[in-house]
């Protein structure tokens, strides 16, 4: 699919004005929308026009599809069959655009060696985000479980459609890209339907289709990673997708530490890399979702010259010394949202 990003400002997982976006014009139909848990997540998609209730319900289904083949907690799905015969010699046959999600993720991790890799599952069990029974590793079982994160340890042979896994007690965690690649398919499905208007929120994925019913981009506010009832600024978009990653997502205390999900795969704990969320902001939607995790880990530096390496996605970085780093991409639509917030920005460029 061809999208084309226009004056956007950035992102996070609140529409700003009534439901999903700004109410339907005079004498408009209303807009058709759809609540549903899917991916350890609440979903919620709203299109507009005379196709939205088939685009809505149409969308859901491909949702639940890759749910289905992709959950690593499901013991029926491909994934969970891939993570069963680790280290056995079995390649196991997938479905064609799973292998082709494995052999993306593995692209990422060459691109940033070191800051992003699908074998992380020991190390999230390891810390109890799986059963979330959350609880500091021992030195011991953390050691362990790192020595399993190697993804150039699973081969994937996209023309067979089969992946296996080389060492044994190794599984992948496909929770860095599977909602991503899950909203190009429910965007692909809304347009397949006759929908020219649409928002999709697959919790932390957002992506917006066309423009709002007045005519206007769809105004999306970003939370803000120290209060998470606040806003940290606010983006207009079209045709675009975004995914925020922050450490505020899902975190435990223990011993007044606080522990948050988005693990380093080079030291097995928590990232600490001066970052409290990072957006990414792109035509790709699960680019977008593995660069929100991948550059949460990599920090501010290293995510910056990534970005000027390349000329495909734009970034609102939020630093723990509360400063807000806007590329130049998004210099014109970025709008802070409270001026009296404690938050400076700064525009990168290349």
């Amino acid at each position: 699919m061809k999208h084309r990003i226009s004056s956007l400002l950035l992102t996070g997982i609140f529409f700003l004005c009534a439901g999903c976006g700004a109410p339907a014009a005079s004498g408009a139909a209303e807009p058709a929308s759809l609540q549903f848990f899917s991916m350890d997540t609440v979903m919620s998609i709203t299109a507009y026009g005379e196709q939205g209730q088939a685009g809505v319900q149409a969308a859901r289904e491909a949702v639940n599809r890759l749910d289905g083949l992709l959950s690593r907690t499901d013991p029926d799905s491909q994934i969970s069959r891939l993570n069963a015969h680790a280290g056995d010699g079995t390649a196991v046959e997938v479905e064609p655009d799973v292998a082709e999600l494995l052999s993306f993720a593995q692209s990422v991790s060459q691109l940033l060696p070191g800051d992003f890799d699908i074998t992380i599952a020991p190390v999230m069990d390891a810390w109890g985000f799986t059963t979330e029974e959350r609880h500091v590793p021992t030195e011991q079982a953390l050691s362990a479980a790192l020595a399993l994160v190697d993804s150039s340890q699973l081969e994937v042979d996209e023309a067979a459609s089969t992946a296996r896994l080389l060492q044994a007690g190794m599984e992948v965690d496909l929770g860095a890209v599977a909602k991503g690649f899950a909203a190009g398919e429910a965007e692909e499905a809304l347009r397949e339907a006759g929908v020219e208007r649409a928002t999709i929120d697959l919790g932390g994925n957002v992506t917006v289709i066309g423009t709002r019913p007045d005519g206007d981009p769809w105004r999306v506010a970003v939370k803000d990673p120290r209060n998470t009832d606040g806003y940290l600024c606010i983006l207009e978009l079209e045709d675009v997708t975004l995914s925020t990653s922050g450490g505020y997502e899902r975190y435990f205390e223990e011993d007044g530490v606080r522990y948050h999900h988005i693990i380093d795969p080079k030291t097995g704990y928590p990232a600490d890399s001066g970052l409290l969320s990072v957006t990414v902001v792109t035509a790709n939607h699960v680019l977008a979702d593995a660069l929100s995790t991948a550059l949460f880990v990599a920090g501010p530096e290293e995510a910056l010259d990534f970005w000027r390496s390349r000329d495909d996605f734009e970034l609102v970085l939020c630093t723990d010394d509360s400063r807000i780093i806007v590329t130049q991409g998004l210099e014109d639509a970025f709008q802070l949202y409270d001026q009296d917030g404690g938050y400076t920005y700064e525009i990168a460029r290349r």
